[in-house]
């Protein structure tokens, strides 16, 4: 059985970037970042075989493709607080106009252009896919 171990994204600045996933999840990073890789952890990931997706940052001079093919949902007990806090972190709201009326979710992007979605947990259901 296979299971998710890391989920790579392409970045232009890596300190920028990993300063933004390290303050938005609280995650740390396993080793001392390379100029063009890092990959970033739970806090208590034991190691890289342990439970937890980890995040990892590559410099790979590629260029974002919008809308992009993946994306984070990460969940949040207070959504605008969270959206909030994520914003004072660097991330920008992206310019989306396909919201259903009951979009239980918001559409970010992080400070290199990668896209996620806020969702409201206390929402659960809305989101399509659920």
């Amino acid at each position: 059985m296979l299971i998710v171990g890391t989920v790579v994204l392409t970045v232009e600045d890596i300190a920028r970037a990993g300063a933004f996933w390290r303050g938005a999840l609280g995650y740390v990073n396993r080793r001392e970042p390379s100029d063009d890789w890092v990959v970033l952890d739970p806090p208590d990931k034991a190691d890289q075989f342990a439970p937890g997706a980890s995040i990892a940052l590559s410099v790979t001079g590629y260029p974002q493709h919008y809308p992009p093919r993946i994306h984070f949902d990460l969940y949040a007990e207070d959504q605008a607080a969270e959206v909030k806090r994520l914003l004072g972190l660097g991330a920008r709201e992206v310019d989306w106009d396909k919201y259903p009326d009951d979009a239980d979710w918001i559409v970010l992007e992080d400070t290199e252009g990668n896209r996620f979605c806020v969702v409201d947990k206390s929402e659960q259901g809305t989101r399509p896919g659920n």
